[in-house]
Order: C-alpha cells, then sequence, then structure tokens
C-alpha cells in the first residue's frame, strides 16, 4: 500500500514535468510551421494525450475484458475531460472559444456521444435483442474519425500563416525532443498513476465498471488535465480547449470504434445514464458559449461544471 502510494505520488511528478514540455514543444511548433495553436491542441496533443486510453482499451479488448473497462474508460473519461478539467481549467483562467470551436469542433463531440446511444442500444429497434457496439459499429465510428481528420486538414490549410524566423525558435532537435519526451512522461506517469490507484482500489474490492468509470478513466485523463492546466497558466486558451475537444472526440470515433473491431461490445445499457451526462454536459458547454461574456468559458460556468461532476461522480459511487 505504501508503495503504491509513492508510485503514484511519483506519477504526479512525471506527468507535471511532461506536461511542461509537451506545452512548449507543439506552442513552438505551431509558430514554426504557421499552424494555429487550436489546430495543434486538437490533434498533436489531442491525439497524445488520448494515448492511455488508446493503450488501455486495446489490452482490454485483446484479453476479451471489454465490457466495464473499455465502455466506462472512454465514456468515464470524456465526463472527466469535460465536467472536471474544463471546470478546473476555467477556473484558473477563464477560456476564450474560437468560432470554428463552439459552432464546429463542440458539436463534433456532440455528435459522436449521440452515436454511442445510437449504435449501441440495438434493443430500441428490436426489443428483446442485445446491446452490443459491433466491428459494424466500430466501423461506422473510425470512418467519422477519417472524416474528423479531413476537416482538420481543411483548417490546416485554411489557417497556414508566415513561418516565423528559425532563429526566434527553438532549434527544430530541440522542439521535436520537448514534443517527444513531453508524450513519454504523460504516457509513462499516467501509466504509473493508473496502475497503483487500481491495486489500491482492489485491495478495497471495488467493482471493475466502477474502475472503468472512475480510477482508470480519471487516471487515463491526467495527460489532459496536466496539459490543460499548464496550457491555460501560460494563457493559451485554443490548446487547452482543443486539447480536451479533440480527446473526447478521439476517444469515441478511434479509441471506442477501434476497441469494438478488436472485439464486439458488449453494451450495458446503465451506461445510457452516463452517456447522457455527456451529452447533456457538451450541451451546456455550447450554452454556455453565448451565456454571459460571448465565447468564452467564464469561471462561473466552470464552477458549474464542477459541480456537475461532484454530483456525477456521487452517483457513480453511489
Amino acid at each position: 500500500m505504501i508503495l503504491s502510494i509513492f508510485l503514484l505520488l511519483s506519477g504526479l511528478g512525471i506527468l507535471t514535468f511532461g506536461s511542461n514540455w509537451l506545452i512548449e514543444g507543439c506552442s513552438t511548433l505551431a509558430r514554426k510551421y504557421g499552424i494555429s495553436e487550436l489546430v495543434i491542441g486538437l490533434v498533436v496533443i489531442g491525439f497524445g494525450t488520448s494515448l492511455p486510453e488508446l493503450l488501455v482499451n486495446t489490452f482490454a479488448s485483446l484479453k476479451g475484458d471489454a465490457n466495464g473497462i473499455v465502455l466506462g474508460n472512454v465514456i468515464g473519461s470524456n465526463n472527466f475531460n469535460l465536467l472536471f478539467i474544463l471546470g478546473i481549467t476555467g477556473i484558473i483562467a477563464p477560456l476564450k472559444v474560437q468560432g470554428s470551436t463552439i459552432w464546429k469542433e463542440i458539436p463534433i463531440s456532440l455528435l459522436a456521444a449521440i452515436l454511442i446511444i445510437v449504435l449501441a442500444n440495438d434493443s430500441f429497434i428490436n426489443p428483446g435483442t442485445e446491446n452490443i457496439i459491433s466491428r459494424t459499429d466500430g466501423l461506422i465510428m473510425t470512418v467519422f474519425f477519417g472524416a474528423f481528420l479531413f476537416y482538420v486538414s481543411t483548417i490546416i490549410k485554411k489557417d497556414k500563416h508566415r513561418e516565423e524566423e528559425f532563429q526566434e525558435l527553438l532549434s527544430r532537435k530541440k522542439m521535436i525532443l520537448l514534443i517527444i519526451a513531453g508524450l513519454s512522461g504523460l504516457l509513462l506517469g499516467g501509466k504509473i498513476m493508473v496502475d497503483n490507484a487500481v491495486n489500491i482500489a482492489q485491495l478495497f474490492g471495488v467493482d471493475d465498471k466502477i474502475i472503468g468509470l472512475t480510477i482508470v478513466s480519471a487516471g487515463t485523463s491526467l495527460p489532459e488535465l496536466a496539459a490543460s492546466i499548464t496550457a491555460a497558466r501560460k494563457n493559451k486558451a485554443d490548446l487547452a480547449v482543443g486539447n480536451i475537444i479533440g480527446s473526447n472526440i478521439f476517444n469515441i470515433f478511434l479509441i471506442l470504434g477501434t476497441s469494438a473491431l478488436i472485439s464486439p461490445i458488449q453494451y450495458d445499457s446503465t451506461f445510457n445514464i452516463d452517456t447522457m451526462i455527456l451529452i447533456v454536459g457538451t450541451v451546456f458547454l455550447f450554452i454556455a458559449m453565448f451565456t454571459g461574456n460571448k465565447g468564452k468559458l467564464d469561471r462561473w460556468e466552470a464552477i458549474l461544471l464542477l459541480l456537475g461532476f461532484s454530483a456525477y461522480t456521487g452517483y457513480t459511487l453511489m
């Protein structure tokens, strides 16, 4: 128990260093090649911080344990990202959100959440049938992921700016090393924290589904938490918001889709409640862009997200 707690804290330290390196490297990358920080947040950081979820779900699916852990990890991580991480980040610094994020990326993340409800609940159409996220469903999700990547590629072409003088930025070698070291730190720190948190939970006899929805999902979201907090402290709202929205889109379209392709997932209908919370939270984020300061997640709205997370966590544990 003492060793697990020590490793848990060590993982947190590695996460902190990794997030700082990743943000510095990615910010330089954006300026060097004239790519907006929003795109870097959506793709580079969004995908990089989603790697723990991808690894956890891939291993779980290969072992055939593709129910509580797989679904709990994806849905729980998305709720953690949206309610807790955006809540904490928005309290640190109110987040100004770009118009494209309001009208395109947030609706895409909402579509992804709705897609789970539509594809997973076979019994809605044929009463009595088993609810399964099949390989066909997984293929549909990965096709949506491909469409999302195509959309991002169009943004890159539109947002291309003149490259800054190379001498004013980090060297190419240092920039690449920072990104690689940052991602490695996030992955290593996240894995150490998840492994030891699960060990501690199992010592207390916690159910797999609860572990998936809480400890595993929160643990695999720690890279997003570290990256977003660091970005907010450095006044890089596009990186912070892009990281969360991009990660939520990756988690469903790519990670859940890939998991279903590896092994069809039996869907427990109780997950509908968790998915509906994700849908409601995403709709709230969209509406928040038109209340208070327009186009900005204000501190009082961030506090509401945190209160929603507290209520959700209490419900899950009950």
